[in-house]
């Protein structure tokens, strides 16, 4: 089963309570990958060294390769299947819209995947269960409690980023943190997960649903934006 937001099979391994090794762990991530079809497997981790017995024993099968983190692109996974074994939250965004054949990823710790789990909306694998993922959100469906402006500003976002069939673009990122700088009483009522959620239905990828919260977050605390010259004024109708 795909997740809603990739197109193909994602799925995360996640360390279960009670577990005194990650390599029951990462033997999950292992076997649920190499069940998915598609190309060969590519092992991503941070350095050279692989301290892990189980993914140590993969790289070194004919036909599976081995990517470090550093001076390696995540475009270059396309059309392979991938083990990405304990990323942060940057490079988990880095894989936004690669066409890999199939993901799993090996979970850290939660405060680096937690949101990315909300969005990606992958398979769960636990030791003891999995997870499927969630039923995919309904962009058409009602609203809710979030007001009109927040509404029509998000579905704008959203249609740009679609038409242009990647995330949101350098000008419209400048438009969104001027409107929120010139129209606080426009996002004062509603809340930094209301506003994700609501991207994440109307097919925003995971960088532009962290960005727009992240800017949503920032005003909530206090902070202000710099804005281009050109888009200093800029308000959404």
């Amino acid at each position: 089963m795909s997740a809603n937001a990739y197109p193909y099979p994602v799925a995360v391994s996640r360390l279960t309570k009670g577990e005194q090794s990650r390599e029951s762990q990462n033997l999950r991530a292992i076997r649920w990958l190499l069940e998915q079809p598609g190309g060969s497997v590519v092992v991503v981790t941070p350095r050279a060294d692989i301290p892990s017995e189980s993914l140590t024993k993969l790289v070194a099968k004919t036909g599976v390769a081995h990517m470090r983190w550093r001076g390696s692109s995540m475009g270059s996974l396309a059309g392979h299947r991938a083990i990405v074994a304990w990323p942060d939250r940057q490079h988990l965004n880095d894989l936004c819209g690669v066409k890999v054949d199939a993901l799993a990823v090996i979970e850290w710790g939660e405060p680096e995947t937690e949101e990315w789990i909300e969005d990606a909306n992958p398979v769960q694998l636990y030791a003891d269960r999995i997870v499927e993922p969630a039923e995919p959100a309904d962009a058409t469906g009602a609203v809710g409690s979030l007001p009109e402006g927040v509404e029509n500003v998000l579905q704008y976002l959203a249609l740009t980023a679609q038409e242009f069939g990647t995330d949101m673009e350098w000008h419209e990122e400048q438009k969104l943190k001027a409107d929120m700088m010139h129209r606080p009483e426009r996002w004062a009522g509603v809340t930094v997960k209301q506003v994700r959620e609501r991207c994440r239905a109307l097919g925003l990828s995971p960088i532009d649903v962290d960005t727009i919260g992240g800017y949503l977050q920032r005003r909530k605390d206090g902070g202000r934006f710099r804005v281009d010259r050109s888009y200093r004024g800029f308000q959404f109708n």
